[in-house]
């Protein structure tokens, strides 16, 4: 009798025994590190991290899908700047013209009147800290003539950069279904501004400028909410999506990280936190990834 009453539990413990390794068994095929969750859908999001040192692939999904820029655009508008200032064709003081058509643009702008000019030194400031979309059309008049030969200047330049995804058809990034890149081709550019111009890089570090009397406060909350974020720059339009291109310099790592397509801006900061984390763990780094868009969490 008593082995009789013995035996169910024993099939118990067995049956417990065998839940316990199937449990184990699915933990080490699928770890939690192996699915990561992306805060946009599939045809909006694109990703990538690149080692800068070393030009290595850290993280990529969708990275040469077509996609646009929005604000990221002024990336190389201030890349031709920066050209220009080293050629000596400007300097910082130089006064940039406002014209009707740059002071038309819709917001985000700082407002200028007709017969206003700018010096270079706040143009850039503007451009990086308040996005301002008057100011990038100014300086795109500026140096090629018209905004559309400035345009042709860029997708130009773009090509010569190797990013050959990239179409422009604005110095701003404002919206035009012609003006495509793709998140490899930004961390190109973030890259070769990183590069090219360390002298002017600081730029992209600040979160806010003194201008005629009054601050002017920027949208990048990435400074500052991670150590070792040091830029660059953010864009948003509704077709586009919460777009970044962050840099990140510490402890002798430097990353180029993007991020396209996020349903909010703190979604799309969120995410890029975790690829910096993500990638600075060489286990989870060279782990495959699945990832899980916003619509099947």
């Amino acid at each position: 009798m008593s082995h009789q009453r013995r035996l169910p539990l024993v099939q118990r413990l067995f049956v417990a025994l065998g839940l316990l390794l199937m449990a184990a068994g699915c933990s080490t095929t699928t770890p939690p590190d192996s699915v990561l969750a992306v805060p946009a859908p599939p045809q909006k999001y694109a990703a990538i991290v690149v080692d800068i040192r070393s030009s290595k692939q850290l993280f990529e999904v969708n990275s040469r899908a077509p996609r646009y820029p929005a604000s990221l655009t002024k990336m190389m508008t201030l890349y031709l700047l920066f050209e220009a200032m080293e050629s000596g064709r400007v300097s910082k003081e130089t006064q940039i013209p406002v014209s009707d058509h740059a002071a038309s643009q819709p917001p985000t702008k700082m407002r200028f009147r007709r017969g206003e000019t700018i010096d270079v030194d706040s143009a850039i400031r503007a451009i990086v800290v308040k996005s301002a979309n008057d100011v990038a059309v100014a300086v795109g008049e500026y140096l090629g003539g018209s905004e559309d030969e400035f345009a042709a200047m860029m997708t130009s330049k773009a090509r010569q950069l190797g990013m050959t995804s990239t179409i422009f058809r604005n110095a701003s990034g404002l919206p035009d279904d012609g003006q495509v890149t793709s998140a490899r081709d930004m961390a190109v550019l973030g890259m070769a501004l990183h590069q090219r111009f360390p002298q002017h890089f600081h730029y992209f570090s600040e979160s806010d400028f003194m201008f005629r009397g009054r601050l002017v406060r920027g949208h990048n909350d990435m400074l500052g909410r991670v150590r070792g974020v040091n830029g660059i720059k953010t864009g948003y339009i509704r077709a586009s999506g919460f777009n970044i291109v962050t840099s990140y310099e510490a402890d002798g790592r430097q990353l180029i990280v993007v991020v396209m397509g996020a349903d909010s801006a703190r979604q799309r900061n969120d995410h890029v936190e975790a690829l910096i984390q993500r990638s600075l763990s060489p286990a989870i780094a060279d782990a495959p990834t699945r990832v899980m868009y916003a619509e099947q969490q």
